[in-house]
């Protein structure tokens, strides 16, 4: 079984993906790679997997992107070249 992915441009992330094509395949072939075996897939071990795959990719994990640490909403999940990825 294969990943499908259902992209939505919100607030004109399509265009600013497409001027960095290069992030935008990178977030694409991580989400659907093909070693992934999604029939036995849990949010948490899907988490725990992309944790690992972007990593080694170079992105930051979990990074603070606002001043207030205490907010929950002041993370995302990856960040890389100021392109950030929310799962």
């Amino acid at each position: 079984m294969k990943l499908r992915l259902q992209t939505y441009s919100y607030r004109f992330a399509e265009q600013v993906l497409n001027s960095r094509l290069t992030i935008k395949q990178e977030i694409e072939a991580t989400l659907q790679d093909p070693s992934i075996d999604i029939s036995q897939l849990t949010r948490p071990k899907f988490n725990e997997l992309l944790d690992i795959s972007f990593g080694q990719k170079g992105w930051e994990c979990q990074p603070t992107v606002f001043s207030e640490t205490s907010d929950p909403s002041a993370k995302m999940d990856f960040l890389k070249d100021r392109v950030g990825v929310e799962v």
